[in-house]
């Protein structure tokens, strides 16, 4: 080794190789921090509407509201209950929930986390009369809410309610001081954007990009970034492009033709699990001639058909889950029995995945009297879920191969949803995901009723009072056993009368560069504080 300067003893030999070792360190743990940099760039697959966490129950804004606020109660990535800003909770009795809430929480602008703070928040939803999607639904069983003292919040429902605490999850706490005047648009400049999340607001430019700066007296785990940038990448081949080009440092809802590329490349990783969306078919079965049926020459139908069980049992049978799962879905997907994935609460396992037999279809569409079909058109969206225009244009050719001369029509979400909620379509497709299967049953295939919220998503107009009967008594189950029997029953009856025809369970995959770990979460959300680098 010949040195660029000369070496007169053993010791100042000894001392340079000691400075070279320094140097070696410190280039080496220099490089180390410029890996981890301190700013993560994720690329979401879906829009953020607000950042009012009270205006708009849609799961992109939910997900980007948990970064900057807490609920009282958290979820994990397996879905289950953890502590949030309470740190733990009981019923006192059939109608009272009692939460002991966390110490010393601050909010972004210093102020305390109290528990007036709490209590103005779970209010604050029936104030805002304009919500497209409101979030009334979590709220409305509380009919009163106590501060026993400073640290403990009694919350008191009407009758018995069990998923109170899964209620109070999605609500998330702002702070009194900065939002009790505030509108959603102050929220969406920053101004009311106050909580006691892992992050603070810097900016937000809808259609686009929030950023986000870490907030360094969050009461939890702090996040490993400094800075976080979430930018909206709607269009599948173009996120995962930003990923390739290191544009971004992650993404969500890969697409599925990519994904192989991914896996086989050696600067990237995936995380994968099966999610608790539900794809599923909604079908009208309300006593008026339906929209979109008609006779095989496009006239409408005086009845409606899809009133019949034996017609939708037909549909159902008519619909080959395992090919759907195999080449629409890319293996992205598991063929579906229940209105929620397995692990939810209120999973029956005594329901089977659906045969596919096109001769026992047609057959019961003969003995519904309709030896010949009818005609039909299915709407769904083209923006939304995993290859969903492929899957309903696949869903057509099933359909017709046993008489129903089908038609198909598509349309982005912002439009799609408003119409299928006023009852414009015949037969819809909607994904949901929740961690109880009651709830669900409540918003899906519970008897259609505003005053209390029954039935919010039904878009197919079912109604059984049985049904109805049994989720009112799982509702109000407090034991965990007995509330889970009444799910289960309820969701055997509402399927075996074909009340809404299930598809398949998602699987939902997140890519990355290597350096970077993200658990794959059962509700589908992308965390920023929940990026990790290895």
């Amino acid at each position: 080794m010949t040195l660029p300067f000369p070496v007169r003893s053993a010791v100042t030999l000894r001392t340079v190789f000691a400075t070279l070792a320094q140097v070696v360190f410190l280039l080496v743990t220099t490089g180390a921090n410029v890996a981890h940099a301190t700013e993560l760039k994720l690329g979401l697959a879906a829009d953020v509407s607000s950042l009012d966490p009270h205006y708009l129950n849609i799961a992109p804004n939910i997900a980007l509201s948990s970064h900057l606020f807490d609920a009282l109660v958290n979820v994990d990535a397996s879905g289950k209950l953890i502590p949030g800003l309470a740190l733990s909770w009981r019923a006192v009795d059939a109608t009272t929930w009692e939460f002991k809430l966390r110490p010393n929480v601050k909010f972004h602008d210093g102020s305390p986390f109290t528990v007036e703070d709490a209590i103005f928040s779970l209010d604050r939803p029936a104030t805002l009369t304009k919500s497209p999607g409101p979030f009334t639904s979590y709220t409305r069983q509380i009919v009163d809410k106590q501060a026993v003292d400073a640290l403990t919040l009694r919350l008191i429902t009407a009758t018995p309610y069990g998923p109170l605490p899964l209620d109070v999850s999605t609500i998330f706490i702002v702070s009194k001081k900065a939002t009790e005047n505030a509108t959603t648009e102050d929220f969406n400049s920053g101004k009311a954007a106050i909580g006691t999340g892992p992050f603070k607001f810097v900016s937000f430019l809808r259609g686009n990009k929030v950023e986000l700066t870490r907030n360094p007296d969050y009461w939890g785990e702090k996040a490993a970034w400094d800075k976080v940038t979430l930018r909206v990448i709607a269009n599948n081949a173009s996120r995962t492009a930003a990923l390739l080009a290191g544009d971004v440092d992650a993404i969500e809802a890969v697409p599925t033709a990519d994904i192989a590329r991914i896996k086989r490349s050696p600067d990237f990783r995936l995380e994968q699990r099966v999610s608790w969306r539900t794809i599923f078919w909604t079908v009208d079965q309300a006593e008026h001639s339906s929209p979109d049926v008609t006779d095989l020459n496009g006239k409408p139908l005086a009845t409606n058909p899809l009133r019949d069980p034996r017609v939708r049992l037909a549909m159902s049978m008519a619909i080959n889950r395992p090919a759907v799962v195999s080449r629409v879905m890319e293996g992205l997907a598991q063929p579906a029995s229940n209105l929620v994935a397995p692990g939810i609460l209120g999973f029956n396992a005594a329901i089977k995945v659906q045969a596919y037999d096109p001769a026992g279809a047609r057959k019961l569409l003969a003995e519904a009297g309709y030896p010949n079909g009818f005609g039909l058109t299915l709407h769904g969206p083209n923006n939304r879920y995993i290859n969903d225009e492929q899957l309903i244009q696949t869903c057509a050719q099933f359909f017709s191969r046993i008489g129903i001369r089908t038609k198909v029509v598509t349309l982005p979400l912002a439009v799609y949803f408003g119409r299928a909620k006023a009852s414009e379509f015949s037969m819809a497709l909607l994904g949901w995901g929740t961690l109880a299967g009651d709830f669900g049953l409540r918003s899906l295939v519970g008897t259609t009723n505003p005053q209390t919220g029954w039935g919010s998503w039904n878009w197919g107009n079912y109604t059984n009072p049985k049904v109805d009967i049994l989720i009112r008594s799982s509702l109000a189950a407090v034991d965990p056993v007995e509330r889970e029997n009444f799910a289960r029953q309820a969701a055997g009856i509402a399927l075996q009368e074909n009340a809404i025809i299930p598809m398949h369970h998602q699987i939902a995959t997140w890519a990355m560069r290597r350096g970077l770990r993200y658990a794959a979460r059962v509700d589908e959300f992308t965390f920023a504080q929940q990026f990790r680098p290895e």
